[in-house]
């Protein structure tokens, strides 16, 4: 068993290869640390050669000895031993071997852990479960390498991106389909390893919004996983049937149907068992839960193309962090799992009230909860903004001003079936910001693409006046429905 977990033999011709051939440690210091080794006579060699390495002294036997001596950990026999072996040629492969037989070491340290967590502190299993995947997390990170890439390499992927985009022929589509035109034209899609941020306040349909590009998705055979921290599947599938068979959501809640509209209810239910969407609707889940259960369900289900999480700041912290430290955790966990498992993942947040109190109410960056981390990690940030929310809300404030002085109130806010929105795009990182008009269809929380395809978009490109870009926005005399 001890033949396993350590090497002695390859420690020290690893180490007498480094003392007869310094060069080659610029590269092994990249790879090796300190803690791969198993004996500490040979940990403390090694951290005098890194020592030395980063003063710039050379790594020679004497320096090493006087380092090892001024720090105390000066093994003579340990020294000669080293002096003494062979080096080796191929020292890939034995560090290869040292770091395999490391990982093994601090696997066996972490089934003690768990043993001591367990038993000794009584902890619930789901702490558990936690505290294992998220060593398992750091075992893997910490034991992950990689080589520069060249530009031979580099240039070879970028021509087989070009032959595969052109493969395609004029689609806009480079990533997952947004579900709608505009944005596909503004953002081609979202990309794999894609942090997507959807950020709206409250009533604005940024959930709505997102079961749009689900729906979009399943018809067209594209799985996708979604964990809806806040509302049940059902509620959800409800949704996704009144978005497919226009039948108002309410109807559908309270089963107010015609034989018609049964008939499509039939119809769609029929598609919906056969599509290939995962719902966790558990309510609760950390971002160690997360990666291990998209992990699982990814490797079992390839075709998932794309993961949602409904929403951002519901999410549990690990640990008793402050909260914005939690935040930073969990965007941060969210957009190294999308590089890891090649696929967006959309995560929708919310936006602080405080943009509630200025005269035009369209979010910005810094309106994001946590917006720090957030938005660093995100390579695409949209908010989803409807005027009517507010005119609506500001409508019943007058209302309820008149009624305290006893005066008679009339209403002028007309309530409309279909409202205009807006979905700005605060952050691109491959991209340019803007505006991309949508119609949000209330009773069946749908957004569509509106009728005119090619005017609705108004882009603001960096460097540009968006002052007289948003005035253009909002004079543009794209044709609307009647509302």
């Amino acid at each position: 068993m001890q033949d396993n977990l350590y090497n002695l033999a390859f420690e020290r011709s690893v180490l007498s290869s480094i003392l007869f051939e310094p060069q080659q440690f610029d590269d092994l210091s990249t790879i090796l640390s300190k803690e791969d080794f198993y004996l500490p006579a040979h940990q403390d060699i090694f951290n005098a050669f890194l020592t030395l390495f980063n003063s710039n002294n050379p790594i020679e036997e004497e320096l090493i000895k006087n380092e090892l001596m001024r720090i105390k950990k000066f093994d003579e026999q340990v020294f000669i031993e080293i002096l003494s072996a062979n080096p080796i040629s191929n020292t890939k492969a034995y560090v290869d071997q040292i770091k395999d037989k490391a990982l093994k070491r601090e696997l066996l340290t972490l089934t003690t852990e768990i043993k001591r967590v367990t038993l000794e502190e009584e902890l619930p299993s789901s702490e558990v479960i936690d505290i294992v995947e998220k060593k398992l997390y750091e075992i893997s990170q910490d034991n992950q390498s990689s080589d520069f890439k060249d530009s031979v390499r580099m240039t070879a992927d970028t021509m087989a991106y070009i032959e595969e985009m052109k493969a395609r022929g004029d689609s806009i589509l480079v990533g997952v389909d947004t579900g709608f035109k505009d944005l596909n034209k503004m953002t081609t899609g979202f990309g794999k390893g894609d942090l997507v941020i959807i950020a709206a306040r409250p009533a604005m349909g940024k959930t709505s919004f997102i079961l749009n590009t689900v729906n979009s998705l399943i018809l067209n055979g594209k799985g996708v996983a979604f964990f809806s921290l806040e509302m049940p599947a059902e509620q959800l599938m409800l949704r996704l049937l009144s978005i497919q068979t226009s039948i108002p959501l309410q109807d559908l809640r309270l089963g107010n149907l015609n034989s018609n509209q049964s008939n499509d209810l039939d119809n769609a239910i029929e598609k919906m068992n056969t599509s290939k969407l995962f719902v966790d609707d558990q309510g609760s889940i950390n971002i160690n839960q997360l990666r291990s259960k998209l992990r699982k369900l990814k490797t079992q289900n390839p075709e998932i193309e794309i993961a949602v999480i409904d929403y951002l700041q519901i999410m549990s912290g690990v640990g008793s962090q402050d909260r914005h430290l939690q935040v930073s955790e969990i965007s941060r966990g969210l957009k190294m799992l999308a590089r890891e498992l090649e696929m967006p993942i959309v995560a929708l947040s919310q936006l602080n009230r405080g943009l509630e109190s200025r005269n035009d109410k369209r979010p910005m960056l810094s309106d994001i909860r946590e917006s720090g981390s957030i938005e660093q990690d995100a390579d695409i940030i949209l908010f989803v903004y409807r005027d009517d929310v507010y005119l609506y809300k500001e409508e019943k404030e007058r209302e309820k001003a008149a009624k305290a002085e006893g005066k008679e109130f009339t209403s002028e806010y007309i309530e409309k079936d279909e409202e205009d929105a807006e979905i700005i795009i605060g952050k691109q990182r491959n991209g340019p910001t803007g505006h991309v008009k949508l119609v949000f269809q209330k009773k069946l929380t749908r957004f569509v693409d509106t009728p005119s395809f090619s005017s609705a978009i108004k882009t603001v490109y960096e460097g540009v006046d968006t002052s007289s870009a948003n005035m253009n926005i909002e004079n543009d005399s794209v044709a609307m429905p009647t509302l």
